[in-house]
Protein backbone atom coordinates (compact mmCIF):
# COMPACT_ATOMS: atom_id res chain seq x y z
CA UNK A 1 0.00 0.00 0.00
CA UNK A 2 1.32 3.80 -1.07
CA UNK A 3 2.30 6.01 1.77
CA UNK A 4 0.22 9.26 1.69
CA UNK A 5 2.01 12.05 4.30
CA UNK A 6 0.15 14.93 5.12
CA UNK A 7 2.49 16.75 6.45
CA UNK A 8 6.34 18.16 5.91
CA UNK A 9 7.95 16.23 8.54
CA UNK A 10 6.53 13.05 7.69
CA UNK A 11 8.29 13.59 4.34
CA UNK A 12 11.27 14.46 5.62
CA UNK A 13 11.84 11.37 7.43
CA UNK A 14 11.15 9.35 5.21
CA UNK A 15 13.06 11.20 2.95
CA UNK A 16 15.83 11.20 5.78
CA UNK A 17 15.61 7.28 6.10
CA UNK A 18 16.23 6.88 2.14
CA UNK A 19 19.33 9.17 2.31
CA UNK A 20 20.43 6.88 4.88
CA UNK A 21 20.19 3.69 2.67
CA UNK A 22 21.95 5.84 -0.25
CA UNK A 23 18.85 5.91 -2.32
CA UNK A 24 18.42 8.55 -5.01
CA UNK A 25 14.56 10.33 -4.49
CA UNK A 26 12.40 11.50 -7.90
CA UNK A 27 9.69 14.30 -7.68
CA UNK A 28 6.31 14.74 -9.56
CA UNK A 29 4.87 17.54 -8.57
CA UNK A 30 1.56 17.33 -9.30
CA UNK A 31 -2.50 19.12 -8.74
CA UNK A 32 -4.08 15.20 -8.67
CA UNK A 33 -6.42 13.97 -10.27
CA UNK A 34 -3.88 12.03 -12.27
CA UNK A 35 -4.33 10.85 -15.53
CA UNK A 36 -1.80 9.08 -18.05
CA UNK A 37 -0.06 12.29 -18.89
CA UNK A 38 1.11 12.30 -15.17
CA UNK A 39 1.22 8.61 -14.93
CA UNK A 40 4.08 9.09 -17.87
CA UNK A 41 5.95 11.29 -15.63
CA UNK A 42 5.72 9.24 -12.59
CA UNK A 43 6.88 6.09 -14.65
CA UNK A 44 9.90 7.98 -16.36
CA UNK A 45 10.91 9.38 -12.63
CA UNK A 46 10.61 5.24 -11.49
CA UNK A 47 13.02 4.21 -14.10
CA UNK A 48 15.49 7.14 -13.20
CA UNK A 49 15.16 6.80 -9.31
CA UNK A 50 15.21 4.45 -6.56
CA UNK A 51 12.52 6.05 -4.90
CA UNK A 52 9.38 8.51 -6.22
CA UNK A 53 7.43 11.22 -4.56
CA UNK A 54 4.33 12.24 -6.23
CA UNK A 55 2.84 15.23 -4.71
CA UNK A 56 -0.85 16.17 -4.87
CA UNK A 57 -2.01 19.48 -3.79
CA UNK A 58 -4.50 22.12 -5.84
CA UNK A 59 -2.02 24.96 -5.11
CA UNK A 60 -4.29 28.17 -3.83
CA UNK A 61 -1.43 30.46 -4.87
CA UNK A 62 -1.62 30.06 -8.75
CA UNK A 63 -5.00 30.28 -9.12
CA UNK A 64 -6.68 34.47 -9.78
CA UNK A 65 -9.76 35.31 -8.06
CA UNK A 66 -12.00 34.42 -11.08
CA UNK A 67 -10.65 30.94 -11.60
CA UNK A 68 -11.43 27.17 -10.58
CA UNK A 69 -10.05 26.29 -7.39
CA UNK A 70 -13.35 25.79 -5.86
CA UNK A 71 -14.51 23.24 -8.85
CA UNK A 72 -10.83 22.08 -10.01
CA UNK A 73 -11.27 17.84 -10.00
CA UNK A 74 -9.81 15.93 -7.42
CA UNK A 75 -10.24 12.38 -6.85
CA UNK A 76 -7.07 11.18 -4.09
CA UNK A 77 -8.31 7.25 -4.17
CA UNK A 78 -7.83 7.10 -7.51
CA UNK A 79 -4.65 9.38 -7.68
CA UNK A 80 -3.03 6.61 -5.05
CA UNK A 81 -3.79 3.56 -7.29
CA UNK A 82 -2.34 4.92 -9.86
CA UNK A 83 0.54 6.07 -8.15
CA UNK A 84 1.08 2.85 -6.98
CA UNK A 85 0.53 0.67 -10.19
CA UNK A 86 3.37 3.23 -11.50
CA UNK A 87 5.46 2.78 -8.98
CA UNK A 88 5.48 5.93 -6.71
CA UNK A 89 6.83 5.35 -3.03
CA UNK A 90 5.51 8.13 -1.38
CA UNK A 91 2.20 10.91 -1.71
CA UNK A 92 2.26 14.22 -0.38
CA UNK A 93 -0.83 15.37 0.10
CA UNK A 94 -0.76 18.86 2.85
CA UNK A 95 -3.52 21.35 3.14
CA UNK A 96 -3.40 24.25 2.35
CA UNK A 97 -2.75 25.30 5.75
CA UNK A 98 0.23 22.86 6.39
CA UNK A 99 1.91 24.73 2.71
CA UNK A 100 0.93 27.79 3.73
CA UNK A 101 0.49 28.60 7.92
CA UNK A 102 -1.05 31.36 9.18
CA UNK A 103 0.95 34.50 8.54
CA UNK A 104 2.56 33.16 5.21
CA UNK A 105 4.16 35.86 3.06
CA UNK A 106 7.35 34.72 1.80
CA UNK A 107 7.26 34.04 -2.61
CA UNK A 108 9.75 33.49 -5.55
CA UNK A 109 8.74 35.77 -8.16
CA UNK A 110 9.71 35.87 -11.23
CA UNK A 111 10.12 38.94 -14.14
CA UNK A 112 11.18 38.42 -18.03
CA UNK A 113 9.64 34.44 -18.69
CA UNK A 114 6.28 35.17 -16.62
CA UNK A 115 5.51 38.55 -18.53
CA UNK A 116 3.77 36.57 -21.73
CA UNK A 117 1.47 33.78 -22.84
CA UNK A 118 0.32 33.13 -19.66
CA UNK A 119 1.61 35.17 -17.64
CA UNK A 120 -0.49 37.87 -19.53
CA UNK A 121 -3.50 36.75 -19.22
CA UNK A 122 -2.94 34.77 -15.29
CA UNK A 123 -0.64 37.59 -13.55
CA UNK A 124 -0.60 35.72 -10.42
CA UNK A 125 -0.12 32.11 -11.62
CA UNK A 126 3.41 31.89 -12.20
CA UNK A 127 4.09 33.17 -8.85
CA UNK A 128 2.16 30.67 -7.17
CA UNK A 129 4.10 28.06 -9.29
CA UNK A 130 7.29 29.56 -8.52
CA UNK A 131 6.22 29.70 -4.62
CA UNK A 132 5.09 26.02 -4.44
CA UNK A 133 7.72 24.05 -6.33
CA UNK A 134 10.27 25.51 -4.52
CA UNK A 135 8.64 25.16 -1.30
CA UNK A 136 8.44 21.03 -2.69
CA UNK A 137 11.62 21.25 -3.70
CA UNK A 138 13.07 22.55 -0.21
CA UNK A 139 10.74 19.83 1.28
CA UNK A 140 11.60 16.62 -0.29
CA UNK A 141 15.06 18.03 -1.54
CA UNK A 142 15.06 15.54 -4.86
CA UNK A 143 17.96 14.45 -7.05
CA UNK A 144 15.26 15.34 -10.14
CA UNK A 145 11.94 16.73 -10.69
CA UNK A 146 9.53 15.66 -13.97
CA UNK A 147 7.46 18.05 -15.69
CA UNK A 148 5.30 18.29 -18.64
CA UNK A 149 6.16 19.63 -21.83
CA UNK A 150 2.59 20.48 -22.27
CA UNK A 151 3.24 23.40 -19.43
CA UNK A 152 6.20 24.51 -21.53
CA UNK A 153 6.35 28.23 -20.24
CA UNK A 154 5.93 26.21 -16.63
CA UNK A 155 8.62 23.78 -17.76
CA UNK A 156 11.08 26.90 -18.96
CA UNK A 157 10.00 29.22 -15.69
CA UNK A 158 11.61 26.29 -13.37
CA UNK A 159 14.47 25.16 -15.29
CA UNK A 160 15.43 29.20 -14.99
CA UNK A 161 14.20 29.32 -11.36
CA UNK A 162 16.28 26.56 -10.58
CA UNK A 163 19.26 28.22 -12.40
CA UNK A 164 19.50 31.36 -11.04
CA UNK A 165 18.72 30.12 -7.08
CA UNK A 166 21.36 27.51 -7.20
CA UNK A 167 18.92 24.61 -6.79
CA UNK A 168 20.66 21.45 -6.80
CA UNK A 169 18.35 19.21 -8.88
CA UNK A 170 18.01 18.24 -12.31
CA UNK A 171 14.77 19.26 -13.80
CA UNK A 172 13.52 16.48 -16.75
CA UNK A 173 11.07 17.58 -19.30
CA UNK A 174 8.71 14.95 -20.24
CA UNK A 175 6.87 15.05 -23.62
CA UNK A 176 2.50 15.54 -24.25
CA UNK A 177 0.93 12.60 -24.16
CA UNK A 178 -2.32 12.42 -26.43
CA UNK A 179 -5.73 11.03 -26.63
CA UNK A 180 -5.89 8.75 -29.69
CA UNK A 181 -7.46 11.57 -31.31
CA UNK A 182 -4.94 14.15 -30.90
CA UNK A 183 -6.47 16.10 -27.75
CA UNK A 184 -3.80 16.76 -25.34
CA UNK A 185 -4.47 14.79 -22.21
CA UNK A 186 -5.55 17.43 -19.44
CA UNK A 187 -7.34 17.29 -15.56
CA UNK A 188 -9.65 19.78 -17.07
CA UNK A 189 -10.54 18.09 -19.96
CA UNK A 190 -13.19 16.26 -17.64
CA UNK A 191 -15.03 19.96 -17.81
CA UNK A 192 -16.09 19.37 -21.37
CA UNK A 193 -19.33 18.43 -22.77
CA UNK A 194 -19.57 15.82 -25.20
CA UNK A 195 -20.20 18.85 -27.99
CA UNK A 196 -17.42 20.84 -26.46
CA UNK A 197 -15.09 17.83 -26.28
CA UNK A 198 -15.24 17.37 -30.15
CA UNK A 199 -14.98 21.21 -31.01
CA UNK A 200 -11.77 20.53 -27.98
CA UNK A 201 -9.75 19.33 -31.41
CA UNK A 202 -9.15 22.66 -33.11
CA UNK A 203 -6.53 22.87 -30.47
CA UNK A 204 -4.34 19.95 -31.75
CA UNK A 205 -5.27 20.09 -35.35
CA UNK A 206 -3.87 23.72 -35.45
CA UNK A 207 -0.86 22.85 -33.88
CA UNK A 208 -0.19 19.55 -35.95
CA UNK A 209 -0.67 22.39 -39.02
CA UNK A 210 1.56 24.65 -37.55
CA UNK A 211 4.21 21.66 -36.97
CA UNK A 212 4.18 20.73 -40.34
CA UNK A 213 4.21 24.12 -41.57
CA UNK A 214 7.75 24.53 -39.82
CA UNK A 215 8.89 21.39 -40.48
CA UNK A 216 8.53 22.12 -44.47
CA UNK A 217 11.04 25.25 -44.04
CA UNK A 218 8.53 28.17 -43.23
CA UNK A 219 11.03 30.64 -41.37
CA UNK A 220 8.16 33.44 -40.85
CA UNK A 221 6.69 33.29 -37.28
CA UNK A 222 3.86 35.35 -37.98
CA UNK A 223 2.58 33.16 -40.93
CA UNK A 224 2.83 29.81 -38.17
CA UNK A 225 0.50 32.42 -35.92
CA UNK A 226 -1.96 33.29 -38.48
CA UNK A 227 -2.19 29.77 -39.98
CA UNK A 228 -2.94 28.08 -35.76
CA UNK A 229 -5.66 31.14 -35.53
CA UNK A 230 -7.35 30.41 -38.69
CA UNK A 231 -8.06 27.00 -38.06
CA UNK A 232 -9.14 27.52 -34.47
CA UNK A 233 -11.56 30.27 -35.57
CA UNK A 234 -13.20 28.33 -37.78
CA UNK A 235 -14.49 26.63 -34.55
CA UNK A 236 -17.66 28.58 -33.23
CA UNK A 237 -17.15 27.38 -29.56
CA UNK A 238 -13.43 28.64 -29.59
CA UNK A 239 -12.55 31.44 -28.41
CA UNK A 240 -8.75 32.52 -28.58
CA UNK A 241 -6.40 33.79 -25.39
CA UNK A 242 -3.48 34.04 -27.25
CA UNK A 243 -1.46 32.08 -30.18
CA UNK A 244 2.05 33.04 -30.03
CA UNK A 245 5.95 31.57 -31.12
CA UNK A 246 8.38 32.67 -28.84
CA UNK A 247 12.29 32.09 -27.65
CA UNK A 248 12.37 29.07 -25.96
CA UNK A 249 14.58 30.12 -23.49
CA UNK A 250 13.29 33.58 -22.67
CA UNK A 251 9.17 32.92 -23.94
CA UNK A 252 9.69 36.43 -25.48
CA UNK A 253 7.97 36.77 -29.32
CA UNK A 254 10.50 36.50 -31.60
CA UNK A 255 9.94 37.44 -35.76
CA UNK A 256 11.81 34.46 -37.56
CA UNK A 257 12.18 30.62 -36.93
CA UNK A 258 15.97 31.30 -36.95
CA UNK A 259 16.54 29.68 -32.62
CA UNK A 260 14.61 27.05 -30.75
CA UNK A 261 11.46 28.37 -30.40
CA UNK A 262 7.66 27.35 -28.57
CA UNK A 263 4.85 27.58 -30.50
CA UNK A 264 1.99 27.79 -28.25
CA UNK A 265 -2.04 28.70 -27.69
CA UNK A 266 -4.23 29.06 -24.95
CA UNK A 267 -7.82 28.55 -25.94
CA UNK A 268 -11.06 28.71 -24.07
CA UNK A 269 -13.62 26.05 -25.21
CA UNK A 270 -16.72 26.93 -23.52
CA UNK A 271 -15.47 28.45 -20.16
CA UNK A 272 -12.74 26.00 -20.45
CA UNK A 273 -9.54 27.12 -20.87
CA UNK A 274 -7.18 24.52 -22.50
CA UNK A 275 -3.43 24.54 -23.61
CA UNK A 276 -1.47 22.82 -26.50
CA UNK A 277 1.84 23.55 -27.99
CA UNK A 278 4.90 22.30 -30.00
CA UNK A 279 8.65 23.00 -29.95
CA UNK A 280 11.43 22.84 -32.46
CA UNK A 281 14.58 23.99 -32.91
CA UNK A 282 15.70 26.34 -36.03
CA UNK A 283 14.90 24.64 -39.74
CA UNK A 284 12.08 22.25 -38.45
CA UNK A 285 13.36 20.06 -36.53
CA UNK A 286 12.26 18.61 -33.12
CA UNK A 287 13.55 19.91 -30.37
Amino acid sequence: MITIAETVAEVREQVKAWRKEGLSVGLVPTMGYLHEGHQSLIARACAENDRVVVSVFVNPTQFGPNEDLASYPRDLKHDAALCEETGAALIFHPTPEEMYPNGFCSYVDMDVLTKELCGLSRPVHFRGVCTVVSKLFHIVQPDRAYFGEKDAQQLAVIRRMVTDLNMNLQIVGCPIVREADGLAKSSRNTYLSPEERKAALVLSRSIFAGKKLAEFGETDAQKLVDTMKSIIASEPLAKIDYVKVVDLMTMQQIPKLDRPFLAAMAVYIGKTRLIDNFMMNAGGTAE
